[in-house]
């Protein structure tokens, strides 16, 4: 017996009654599946599949988000494999909706992400394990309070220089996090020069531990470089994981917003 399901890229998937065999491709739905018990249900993972730790030691590495071992995940015989638009790739993608049932998130707010949890739940009879997450994650959300809005500029990458800007979900994470993306107004992960950050005037600038793996001193480039406003290294993870770690990231928010961490910048 199958179950049909429309994923978020509206295509039709049939999904057994009972997946058992599952392969994400994408590292936060990884994290999500195991907090959602379906840990011996988990056969195939990403190399990035870092949370939890022993994922990567227990299950079958598949390649990465945008590398598929199409021959592993053949062979793990799958009955559901979850994908993400933005994250995987096109082509791969297309080649394992020809022999497997292949579910899509498409995320672009908290919304999504959260209705993306909801329907993991559904296609893997965790409803409720599933339910308490997205309600845990609303409440600690609704709880954030922004003061003054900070102007920010969020960057993923050096040499070069590029941002995370409008109509991406870093941009909408920003928002609940009370601050103001500069540049969002521009499209995606634009490429940005100096003189452009220069001209925003923003109060921080936050460097982010992915996919650029920024560090302490990369905060001290920015000054050198002659940018007035301080550099803050953040923990990427809280600001684009679309799953179960987001029950993590309101109280992040709150801690990067307060006085304490503010003053220390």
């Amino acid at each position: 017996m199958s179950r049909q399901f429309i994923d978020q890229m509206q295509y039709s998937v049939d999904v057994s009654d009972k997946p058992v065999r599952i392969v994400s491709l994408v590292p936060s739905m990884t994290e999500l599946l195991f907090d959602l018990g379906l840990e011996d249900r988990i056969f195939g993972v990403t190399r990035y599949c870092v949370h939890p730790e022993r994922a990567r030691k227990e299950k079958v590495v598949i390649g990465g988000p945008k590398t598929f071992d199409f021959e592993a995940i053949d062979a793990l015989q799958p009955d559901l494999i979850l994908g993400n638009k933005e994250e995987n790739y096109k082509e791969g993608i297309e080649q394992l909706q020809q022999k497997h049932p292949t579910w899509l998130c498409d995320i672009h707010n908290l919304d999504d992400a959260l209705a993306m949890i909801t329907s993991v739940g559904q296609l893997t009879n965790t409803e409720d394990k599933a339910n308490a997450i997205v309600s845990d994650i609303r409440t600690k959300m609704s709880r954030l309070s922004s003061g003054k809005t900070l102007r920010v500029a969020y960057f993923i990458w050096r040499k070069p220089y590029r941002v995370a800007a409008g109509n991406t979900f870093i941009n909408e994470m920003l928002k609940h996090c009370g601050m103001e993306n500069v540049f969002e107004d521009l499209d995606r992960y634009p490429e940005v020069t100096i003189e452009q950050l220069k001209a925003e005037k923003p109060d921080l600038l936050l460097l982010s531990s992915e996919p650029y793996p920024f560090k302490e001193k990369h905060c001290q480039e920015y000054a050198e470089l002659g940018v007035v406003a301080k550099a803050k290294l953040v923990d990427g993870e809280m600001f684009c994981w679309t799953g179960s770690r987001l029950k993590l990231a309101a109280d992040y928010f709150a801690g990067l917003r307060s006085r304490s961490s503010i003053s220390k910048l």
